[in-house]
């Protein structure tokens, strides 16, 4: 069912809403990022002492928010997970060791499903770091390190639905995140480790892995290779390509399913008489088995080719294909 169109005063009316409440929004950030003090550093400092997980808690939208920033500390190095405050009650508190830190998030600072989890890590020792606009609150007096939000109107017309308070919440437990991936010297290879999943993910992997448990006998010949056995060799190989390798079996070529083609629009030869250091490329692309899955797709990409070869200790171990990174979903 079509929905019946606007007049213009009523688009413009909703447009100017809309923007309203994104620069309520971005004020909001603006007033956070200003009132900012060391609490971040305190609170980093109390994670980073502390063997155990970080727990994080909250109600409601809070929850939701606590939920996503637990998801983004456990993916960036500081292990984390969230439980649901009145599951707590009914017996997820034997969650909280006493090894753990608890991030307890609560724009009023009162939500009363919080109350027994505080309680419980005042009686336990277990440092609490409270997210709240309301230092006074019961989540504020129970907090070892208090993150406050600076207390500015929702964007909701009513000032009811949780609007920049949540968006507030969410950046600054991002910005706790990210100081404390820092501080770990989290490496983008350990992020894609944790990210094996996904285009971002793969792209983080090693050249390794992603030859994983791949047979790694590599489609290879020699330089006196006729002409039929090269071709022989690349259609075993599956890869459109086969690698020249010298007596040692060190790199010298690669031919490819190209280079085939373009002996044929050679001067009159008898193909026959052909070998393999005839139509070989001696300078072949190429990566190390521990070189980022991007940068291979990098050079497969840039170059306009459509194979390459992985080296180690200058013998090739695997030959990497466009259309398998295609099919795999590396390369859209």
């Amino acid at each position: 069912m079509t929905q019946p169109p606007f007049d213009a005063d009523t688009t413009e009316a909703i447009t100017d809403h809309a923007r309203r409440v994104i620069r309520l929004n971005r004020e909001a950030l603006v007033a956070l990022e200003a009132g900012l003090d060391d609490s971040v550093a305190r609170a980093c400092s109390v994670i980073l002492s502390r063997p155990g997980y970080l727990v994080v808690t909250g109600m409601g939208k809070s929850g939701h928010i606590g939920g996503k920033l637990a998801a983004t500390l456990a993916s960036t190095g500081t292990n984390a997970f969230f439980v649901h405050p009145a599951e707590m009650s009914h017996g997820d508190l034997g969650m909280l060791r006493d090894d753990c830190t608890l991030l307890a998030i609560s724009n009023s600072g009162e939500s009363r499903e919080l109350r027994d989890p505080l309680i419980f890590c005042q009686r336990r020792g277990i440092p609490v770091i409270g997210m709240t606009q309301r230092p006074q609150s019961f989540l504020g007096r129970n907090s070892a390190v208090l993150l406050q939000l600076p207390q500015v109107a929702e964007a909701c017309p009513n000032n009811l639905a949780p609007t920049t308070s949540t968006l507030m919440t969410l950046a600054l437990g991002d910005a706790l995140a990210m100081v404390l991936m820092e501080r770990r010297g989290f490496s983008a290879e350990a992020f894609g480790l944790h990210h094996p999943g996904g285009k971002l993910g793969m792209g983080l992997q090693s050249v390794r892995d992603w030859m994983g448990d791949r047979p790694r006998k590599v489609a290879a010949v020699t330089r006196d290779t006729p002409f039929a056995e090269v071709i022989s060799a690349i259609t075993e190989g599956m890869k459109g390509a086969t690698a020249v390798v010298e007596d040692d079996g060190r790199l010298a070529g690669i031919v490819t399913d190209g280079d085939v083609r373009r002996a044929f629009g050679r001067e009159p030869t008898s193909l026959k008489d052909l070998t393999a250091g005839d139509l070989m490329s001696a300078s072949p692309k190429q990566v190390s088995p521990d070189a980022r899955m991007s940068d291979a797709v990098d050079i497969l990409t840039q170059n306009r080719i459509s194979t390459l070869l992985v080296v180690e200790e200058a013998r090739p171990v695997a030959i990497i294909h466009l259309a398998e990174l295609m099919q795999a979903g590396y390369v859209s």
